[in-house]
């Protein structure tokens, strides 16, 4: 079932949906939903909307919104900086992505607009398949955005007894691990002030802080606080392997870059879009066609 229901229209005519965000240009996504639809014989475009290519000083969110419907945009993903600022603009919110706190998916239903998370289901589902057995009773995730706002949501569902939170942001991580503890009264979440010492205590250790894109080079922790036995997850995607999962898997630890879960997010928002069910292991290919 999809996040909130079903939503996509199954229009037979051409089909208009976007990315919004800061630094998209290097997304994938628009080519794996492009290329399905081509795949499954639907019309569909999928524009980049890079608020850095919109001059010194580019419209604001309420207006971008404005300016989609005007053009009869569908649908669009949401992407950073936008994934939490968009909840107040928008006039239906699924459950789900009420409780995460997050939208990253838009469904524009005449002059009314939709939100839904599919970073959650894209996540548990690369998780579940691919950290099969690991040890999940104490995991740390660096990061408490709008990102790690559904991945958080998306381990505790995955069987995470104790999540860490720890993020500059001392109390973006508390607001979190506060709305988290209320819905998951049976396990412990709690902020992690002291990374060092939480790094070490956790079985896993999952980023999803911007550092370590292309532009953000870098990495979240110092890579010497890792031990062999640990697992490590990234999500994210360009560059495929960032410096943070090279050095883990350097040391020996089990990895997992961000590209499971950008297929499976596509995947669901694609479903939201046209109401179609959409092929994972096509999208798959297309995603990989980029090469690292």
């Amino acid at each position: 079932m999809v996040d909130g229901g079903s939503s996509g229209s199954g229009r037979r005519g051409s089909t208009l949906v976007g990315l919004i965000g800061a630094g998209i240009q290097q997304s994938r996504t628009p080519a794996m939903h492009e290329a399905e639809a081509k795949r499954q014989g639907l019309n569909l475009v999928y524009k980049k909307l890079d608020v850095e290519l919109m001059g010194e000083e580019p419209p604001d969110l309420t207006e971008i919104l404005r300016y989609v419907r005007y053009f009869g945009f569908a649908g669009l993903n949401v992407t950073f900086p936008y994934k939490q600022a968009i909840m107040p603009l928008l006039d239906e919110i699924s459950d789900v992505s009420r409780a995460i706190g997050a939208v990253n998916t838009v469904v524009i239903r005449g002059d009314r607009l939709a939100g839904f998370n599919t970073d959650y289901w894209g996540f548990r589902e690369s998780f579940q398949s691919q950290m099969k057995g690991e040890l999940r009773e104490c995991v740390l995730q660096l990061g408490a955005g709008g990102a790690g706002a559904a991945v958080a949501q998306a381990l505790l569902d995955s069987g995470v007894g104790h999540l860490m939170i720890h993020d500059v942001d001392a109390d973006k991580a508390a607001e979190l691990a506060k709305a988290l503890a209320r819905r998951f009264p049976d396990r412990k979440v709690e902020v992690s002030r002291d990374g060092e010492a939480a790094t070490a205590h956790a079985k896993g250790v999952v980023n999803t802080t911007p550092v370590g894109m292309a532009k953000l080079p870098g990495t979240p922790i110092p890579v010497e606080w890792l031990d062999p036995a640990q697992w490590v997850i990234d999500i994210i995607y360009f560059p495929m392997e960032t410096e943070f999962l090279k050095a883990a898997e350097a040391k020996g630890c089990k990895v997992l870059n961000g590209s499971g879960m950008a297929v499976w997010q596509a995947v669901r928002a694609f479903q939201h879009f046209t109401g179609r069910d959409a092929d994972p292991k096509a999208m798959t290919r297309t995603f990989r066609s980029f090469g690292g």
